[in-house]
């Protein structure tokens, strides 16, 4: 139970925070649902409350309706154990290393909303996260961005707890593959990684689950590799 009201504090945190940061959309008309027919009927009148009182609105093109569809989206994502913890680790490396910020200093939101879902989308794919039942990759790739946006302007925290540390880790091997040129042996990368992996796994620094193959975590690190290299190249930068 005390989880639950956890990670319903979260959702709403966020929400509330997310509000501050999002440019407001003025939200289209949707009637109202009846607030005690469901649990699902019951988030749709609370997100609709919020917009209607100014605490957020609608974001990502959204209408009224679809933004009420994700917080019930939200709360199934909550409910889960490995997906719900595993987007949020994501999105505190992500906020970290992958900052919306290119070399120069100028804000690129479109670079680490990029790596965002294509981070996402590797780790659906890898098998580390899945939608619940009545969502979709979409709404995963919604819920860690508002994650990140969240956590962009606590920088100085993150930088103390460096919670990117492995993907820091992960762009020294493409760093060390890259030539005069600028080309990428991604050969190189994949079987130094495949070697870290193999490493990181007889130190007991990763622990293997029936659900979790070493092939996963392999695909993974191969997968985010590659986004790193087009972040940096979206952003200018040489390294992480």
């Amino acid at each position: 139970m005390r989880n639950r009201f956890l990670r319903f504090a979260l959702f709403t945190a966020g929400v509330v925070l997310n509000a501050v940061l999002a440019s407001p959309v003025r939200a289209q008309s949707s009637p109202p649902p009846d607030c005690a027919a469901s649990q699902a009927a019951a988030v749709q009148c609370f997100v609709g409350n919020a917009v209607s009182t100014g605490l957020t609105q609608p974001r990502y093109g959204m209408t009224l309706a679809q933004f009420q569809d994700y917080g019930v989206a939200i709360t199934k994502i909550l409910q889960t154990d490995q997906t719900y913890l595993v987007l949020v680790g994501l999105s505190s490396a992500i906020a970290d290393a992958l900052p919306p910020r290119n070399a120069d200093g100028t804000y690129n939101d479109a670079a680490q909303g990029a790596a965002i879902a294509q981070i996402v989308a590797a780790a659906a794919t890898s098998g580390f996260v899945w939608p619940p039942s009545g969502t979709d990759l979409q709404d995963l790739q919604w819920f860690t961005r508002d994650l990140v946006n969240a956590m962009n302007v606590n920088q100085q925290v993150l930088q103390i707890l460096t919670p990117g540390v492995t993907l820091r880790i992960i762009d020294s091997y493409v760093i060390t593959a890259t030539g005069s040129d600028g080309t990428v042996n991604w050969p190189q990368v994949n079987s130094s990684l495949s070697t870290l992996v193999d490493n990181f796994i007889a130190s007991g620094l990763v622990h293997l689950t029936p659900a979790l193959t070493t092939s996963q975590i392999k695909s993974f690190a191969s997968s985010l590799a590659q986004i790193i290299n087009n972040y940096k190249l979206a952003t200018n930068k040489p390294s992480l």
